[in-house]
């Protein structure tokens, strides 16, 4: 049975066929829901959604369908925010989709308040499960609009993995991602950068002395980014690390202190 699932899979274009055969039959429950996932990955569903879940920064990361699936490189957004925030801190996680950015950080740091927002109503219902079991708030809007007014100028960290693939470039993605993740969640406008900019300009408001914006961006459009932070008055510095290819923009508000 395992070799054929294998050759199923594999014939469908996946790649790792023998480490998602074994994935698949460690989540199953019965032989009949094996060949029920079998089928639903081979028909082009992405994994992710087929197991209900996802790995990120050693964590079970629950997703489903709709729900944007956390990358990798989004790890190293995570490392640098838990680099810069300490006990009793207020962080807030924008654009949170699953929430896989807060439940890292609080899972690494315990002690810290976390707000987590997304405007997608199944966003939201996902990244609850995932983060109110450890603590954390989720709330449904858009981007600041969403958070209690009683935040304002308290916060001490704000993540922001946002959607920054410009929109002509949308048709350009892996077909996992351009036909089964929701778009709301990877067009950024037509630079990419729209989102990046209407949450660096509203920052400084929201961010306590000294406190800080890190935004995911590509290598590319990361000296954009740098002059969207520095135009919205913060201290601004990027973050790279090659073997992730990732990108982090790192703004501190530093004109209160």
């Amino acid at each position: 049975m395992v070799i054929s699932i294998i050759e199923r899979l594999r014939s469908e274009g996946c790649v790792f066929a023998e480490e998602e055969t074994q994935l698949l039959i460690s989540e199953a429950a019965s032989i009949e829901d094996l060949m029920k996932m079998v089928e639903m990955r081979a028909s082009g569903l992405p994994l992710e959604y087929v197991l209900g879940f996802t790995k990120f920064y050693g964590l079970r990361i629950e997703v489903e369908q709709g729900v944007f699936v956390p990358r990798q490189r989004t790890e190293f957004l995570v490392q640098q925010a838990e680099a810069l925030t300490r006990i009793c801190d207020i962080v807030v996680d924008l654009c949170c989709g699953s929430g896989a950015v807060g439940a890292a950080i609080v899972t690494d740091l315990n002690k810290i308040i976390l707000h987590s927002v997304d405007i997608d109503p199944v966003a939201v219902k996902c990244a609850s499960r995932n983060i109110t079991k450890i603590g954390g708030q989720i709330y449904q809007g858009d981007l600041y609009n969403a958070l209690p007014h009683s935040l304002r100028g308290r916060v001490n960290i704000i993540i922001a993995n946002v959607p920054y693939v410009p929109t002509d470039a949308i048709k350009l993605l892996p077909q996992e991602a351009r036909l089964y993740e929701p778009k709301v969640a990877l067009d950024g406008g037509k630079d990419g950068l729209d989102v990046q900019r209407k949450v660096a300009e509203e920052a400084p408001q929201w961010l306590a002395s000294g406190g800080y914006l890190l935004v995911e961006t590509s290598e590319m459009q990361a000296a954009k980014t740098f002059e969207i932070f520095a135009n919205a008055g913060l201290t601004t510095k990027i973050a790279r690390d090659q073997e992730l290819d990732a990108t982090v923009v790192i703004g501190k508000n530093s004109g209160k202190e």
